[in-house]
């Protein structure tokens, strides 16, 4: 049976609505193809570093994401370094930049820990 999947566009924009609403700046920094397409969500925490989401399947075959650059943030460049190596690879990716130095945004899926 297939399984019943929100396009990516759809789920990015109500991602930024939510920022939005809780005074997060949040932007489409990449658009990849409009009905599918994997999502990477880079978190900038400016001086504490920043992470980059990815989307995986969880041992039962859920939907999750896993912090793809380590369980430590990085520095900004390591995480658009990572990005740039993952758009080469698949060219539908999109990207989601969240700004967030007081770390109130949160994944609201399951986060796989790496």
């Amino acid at each position: 049976m297939a399984e019943d999947r929100l396009k990516a566009e759809l789920w990015l924009k109500a991602q930024i609505r939510l920022c939005d609403r809780d005074g997060i700046p949040a932007t489409i920094v990449r658009r990849g193809d409009p009905t599918g397409g994997a999502i990477l969500i880079k978190v900038n925490r400016y001086d504490a570093g920043c992470r980059v989401y990815t989307q995986v399947r969880d041992r039962d075959a859920n939907p999750a994401w896993l912090c793809a650059t380590g369980a430590d943030p990085v520095a900004e460049a390591d995480a658009d370094a990572y990005i740039q190596r993952q758009v080469q690879r698949d060219y539908d990716l999109w990207v989601l930049e969240i700004e967030d130095p007081k770390a109130r945004w949160a994944l609201r899926e399951r986060v796989i820990e790496s």
